[in-house]
């Protein structure tokens, strides 16, 4: 597969690459639109809310939205940074909605979720990385629906640990920040983000008492070595919760995916981190950060239960 053109993100001038080989079967889903399906859509609309699953082109949408399960992204649905295997839209995003806090915590009592999964877009071109808004938007859902577990998958705020704080001093019982591949594929596939800066994110979250959790995609040409060192370095800063998952490429403006790993190879690397030490590790080929996994559920309901997170709005 060649490259053709250099990509400029945000532009029309990104390349395009030959169409990836076909997808095995078991990456094959259907979009779903049955009554769930339709619930959780019509409460994205009316309240005029922006979702991971539908702007990451997330192949759970039908699956989860079913269910009554979506993940809300915060801070508009366009992103400043435009890595190479994202979705979501690069270009530049409009200003912060102060009224979005409200919505979401709208939507949260309206679907009745119990647990929330809060995600945002980058937003390097506000000063505080958009981290007033991540905090009032875990505050107000705190307030609306004081038992729900809470889990923000947020971005690296560039490293500004001020920033990072404010989200950290709101307490959610998950924080999840993606590590997302290993660190000699970074030039290429998440520009603008730092390997080093990423595991200090997570470091300074556990070390402010909460679960810390991170996703990594595969199939990109990393290696095994090079994952289990990655696993190794996400243990060291004490991370609790892993999630592997296949690359999928959105378009062909992305790049392409370099192998369909096999499900056994997902099992394969589960045994792995969970020898590691890691507490939860769901691995599977459409497994994504913000996927709902009943075991992971369930580790956060034994956590509380045992007073080894804060109890439900709890600092």
């Amino acid at each position: 597969m060649k490259e053709r053109g250099k990509r400029n993100c945000g532009s029309d001038s990104a390349p395009h690459f030959d169409p990836p080989a076909a997808k095995p079967a078991w990456l094959r889903v259907r979009l779903g639109g049955g009554v769930g399906y339709r619930r959780v859509q019509a409460a994205v609309e009316e309240l005029r809310l922006h979702t991971v699953c539908e702007e990451a082109m997330c192949p759970n949408r039908g699956s989860c939205w079913e269910k009554g399960h979506a993940t809300i992204m915060i801070l508009g649905g366009k992103c400043t940074r435009g890595c190479r295997f994202c979705g979501v839209e690069p270009a530049v995003p409009d200003l912060p909605d102060a009224g979005e806090p409200d919505r979401v915590a709208a939507a949260v009592v309206r679907l009745g979720l119990r647990n929330v999964v809060i995600t945002s877009v980058t937003r390097d071109d506000l000063e505080d990385g958009g981290a007033a808004i991540w905090a009032a938007t875990l505050e107000k859902i705190r307030l609306a629906a004081p038992t729900a577990v809470l889990e923000a998958l947020i971005p690296d705020f560039r490293g500004r640990r001020e920033y990072l704080d404010m989200v950290l001093a709101a307490r959610p019982d998950v924080l999840g920040h993606n590590l997302e591949t290993v660190p000699s594929l970074y030039p290429t596939v998440r520009r603008g983000a730092d390997y080093g800066r990423s595991l200090a994110v997570l470091d300074r979250a556990g070390r402010a008492g909460l679960i810390t959790k991170t996703a990594v995609m595969v199939g990109l040409g990393e290696t095994i070595g090079e994952l289990a060192q990655m696993f190794r370095d996400a243990r060291s800063v004490g991370v609790k919760i892993l999630f592997i998952g296949q690359y999928l490429q959105p378009t062909r403006r992305h790049i392409p995916a370099a192998r369909y790993l096999e499900p056994f190879e997902f099992q394969e690397l589960r045994k792995m981190a969970l020898e590691m030490g890691f507490d939860v590790v769901v691995a599977g080929p459409l497994v994504r950060s913000s996927y709902h996994s009943p075991e992971q559920a369930a580790f956060l309901e034994r956590m509380r239960a045992g007073q080894g997170m804060p109890a439900p709005g709890g600092g």
